[in-house]
């Protein structure tokens, strides 16, 4: 069965509009979509999606996360072996990360983590043949906003799909928040969020607000911040 863009679809479906895009132009396939020959595959059930130039997607509920290079991803550290960190990204095998991937890490200047710490790395290395490889630096070695989060934040796992509609660019959502009220936020593909405020309290409003956004639509972002915010003054 042929389908479009923002139609529902079913593995096997063919999308029609990717094979007669122009020849020159690059398409990228998302999760979801596979090549088989001339023809694009769906492989798994949700609303086709675009976003500009040429990425299509399969946007679906998911839970289970599959890792993907060059995704930033949220972890945890949870063995330490020789030079390596072992790190849970909620993947099929955990991630390694070496030492040597942060900043001015070197063999004598030692990055300080210890099992338990929150990571926010980037995934170099996502085959079905290997090992996932996190590294904790962009292709300039510098930082950014990669590395060890702060002990002082709450980490919450959630949907695929909500992870995706909190990092598309027409989501309101976090601008909104941070009308409200002051943050940090660390947001992984593979589902896990890591969020700081200034309080316990203000923190937990931010996930109830994040969590409640997966249901609502974009008009009424505005009035799910301003019920989290008026409940949270008046509960303090």
């Amino acid at each position: 069965m042929e389908v479009s863009v923002d139609k529902v679809v079913v593995p096997g479906d063919v999308v029609e509009e990717i094979r007669t895009t122009n020849d020159r132009e690059r398409v990228i396939l998302g999760p979801g979509l596979r090549r088989d020959g001339e023809l694009v595959l769906t492989t798994k059930a949700g609303v086709l999606r675009k976003r500009k130039p040429t990425i299509y997607y399969v946007d679906s509920y998911q839970k289970r996360y599959v890792p993907s290079r060059g995704e930033n991803v949220v972890g945890i550290v949870t063995q330490k072996v020789g030079d390596i960190f072992r790190v849970d990204i909620g993947g099929g095998e955990q991630a390694s990360l070496s030492h040597l991937a942060f900043e001015g890490a070197t063999k004598k200047n030692r990055p300080d983590i210890a099992v338990g710490d929150v990571i926010f790395a980037k995934l170099l290395v996502a085959s079905k043949d290997m090992e996932p490889e996190l590294i904790c630096v962009d292709s300039h070695g510098k930082r950014g906003k990669l590395g060890v989060l702060s002990s002082d934040g709450m980490l919450f796992d959630c949907s695929l799909s909500l992870v995706r509609k909190l990092l598309h660019p027409q989501c309101q959502l976090l601008a909104l928040l941070a009308k409200e009220q002051a943050y940090e936020i660390a947001i992984g593909m593979n589902g896990k969020v890591w969020i700081k405020a200034r309080s316990i309290r203000e923190t937990i409003a931010g996930i109830n607000a994040i969590l409640a956004a997966e249901y609502t639509a974009p008009k009424d972002m505005p009035a799910l911040c301003s019920n989290i915010t008026r409940t949270l003054f008046e509960t303090s």
